[in-house]
């Protein structure tokens, strides 16, 4: 494996240790390169894919969709949906709206201090709500303003 440096694998260590994930080499790998420089990022399971495999890690597709998923349940991660299909991971998971780019599809946080939502509507009888995900999509204009 490409060498990572001893202070990502131990962010991504540490992470792992918060939750009580057990820490095989595929999740530490997976780990270092989700929070080994200490930034949040947002992912898909194809793009963390490429990543582990350009730093020589031998993991298939499916084992990092799992490895997402046990990230998620374990609240290490959220799973923000766009289009009800397409799945990006965020590290942060404080509230916060995110904008979609339309033009590369890369999904980014937006400023949660510029977000007000005054009232939601009530769930029907039985339910609750368990959340609310903003995603703002944008789409870059043709020309750039002074």
């Amino acid at each position: 494996m490409d060498h990572m440096t001893p202070d990502a694998a131990n962010r991504g260590t540490d992470w792992l240790a918060r939750a009580d994930l057990r820490p095989t080499r595929q999740r530490l790998t997976l780990a270092a390169l989700l929070v080994g420089d200490g930034q949040n990022r947002h992912v898909t399971a194809e793009s963390l894919f490429d990543a582990a495999r350009d730093h020589g890690e031998r993991v298939s597709l499916a084992t990092v969709y799992n490895t997402l998923k046990a990230f998620c349940d374990a609240g290490l991660m959220q799973e923000v949906t766009v289009d009800g299909s397409k799945s990006y991971f965020d590290t942060n998971t404080h509230d916060h709206p995110h904008f979609f780019w339309e033009d590369d599809g890369t999904l980014t946080d937006a400023p949660s201090d510029q977000l007000e939502i005054a009232r939601l509507p009530s769930a029907p009888d039985g339910a609750e709500i368990a959340s609310v995900d903003v995603v703002i999509r944008l789409r870059r204009t043709s020309r750039q303003d002074p």
